[in-house]
């Protein structure tokens, strides 16, 4: 394949310990090593992820492809919600944007389905694209009805080489171009510590409640309390994912700050559409 197919060092994203909540979806993500493109694994089924070049990761957490098995039926996954939004090319389709998402988010893809996508950090991803994401949540809103300019670069007939190559390029430019939110990004690290309020954050940073939840609106495209509620779940899905023989929920929810296991398993539900036993028993049925 040629050099311009992959302009950024191919890292794994696992490399990067505080890409650890933020997989493609609830799935221990693959990754994607120099190994991959020599063995032609490049475009084979499943989905891999790398990181964005050093100077782009303040914005960019990854980028990613995944591709659907050959057959006669279409893959249905499920991305749970991450905080963050994602630009997407999709080949038949072209290219759109997925908003942040507060729920479990379907998606149906005919066999042997290409996407190529950059995932955009929380806080980050208003500023790159240049809108408010509140407007994209739970939305898959293609780009030529939100920026249009962009789209034409993006068609649906594209080589899946070419899109790559595309993709990538246009992404590190919009996260060069659009800084992210730096308050945003300060308010989201400290209500990773589920024990923080979000009245607590809001003196921290001398900003009135009202003020910080239209920082996040437009810069992430949901409010504080739901991040917060977004990136506990992130933990308990790193947890879930690891756990191979199975997870004592009472003692999790304490660690990670739910009220109790009931509260963990409401939230689960809410927020990955199924009670954690059975989310468990799905990451392990996927590895």
């Amino acid at each position: 394949m040629p050099d311009r197919s992959l302009p950024h060092a191919l890292l794994p994203a696992g490399d990067s310990s505080d890409r650890q909540l933020w997989p493609a979806d609830g799935l221990a993500p693959g990754t994607l090593h120099s190994a991959d493109l020599a063995a032609g694994a490049l475009w084979a089924a499943g989905y891999r992820e790398w990181l964005a070049p050093e100077s782009l990761r303040h914005s960019l957490a990854c980028f990613w492809i995944s591709v659907a098995p050959p057959g006669d039926r279409p893959s249905m996954t499920a991305v749970l919600p991450d905080g963050c939004s994602d630009l997407i090319w999709q080949s038949g389709r072209g290219a759109y944007l997925a908003g942040p998402d507060t729920g479990p988010a379907p998606a149906l893809l005919p066999p042997g389905t290409v996407i190529v996508a950059a995932r955009f950090r929380p806080g980050a991803g208003g500023p790159a694209l240049g809108l408010p994401l509140a407007e994209v949540r739970d939305q898959r809103v293609e780009l030529a009805d939100c920026l249009p300019r962009l789209a034409r670069q993006l068609p649906a007939d594209l080589d899946p080489d070419e899109a790559l190559s595309r993709l990538t390029s246009l992404s590190a430019r919009l996260a060069s171009a659009g800084s992210p939110d730096a308050l945003v990004l300060r308010a989201t690290a400290l209500l990773a510590d589920s024990r923080t309020t979000v009245a607590g954050v809001s003196r921290d940073l001398a900003m009135s409640e009202r003020q910080l939840r239209r920082r996040f609106d437009d810069a992430a495209g949901y409010g504080p309390k739901m991040m917060q509620r977004v990136l506990r779940f992130r933990h308990l899905v790193r947890h879930l994912t690891a756990a191979a023989g199975g997870s004592d929920l009472a003692d999790l929810a304490a660690r990670l700050g739910y009220a109790d296991q009931a509260h963990l398993t409401r939230e689960t539900t809410r927020l990955a559409g199924k009670p954690p036993a059975a989310l468990a028993r799905s990451f392990r049925g996927a590895n």
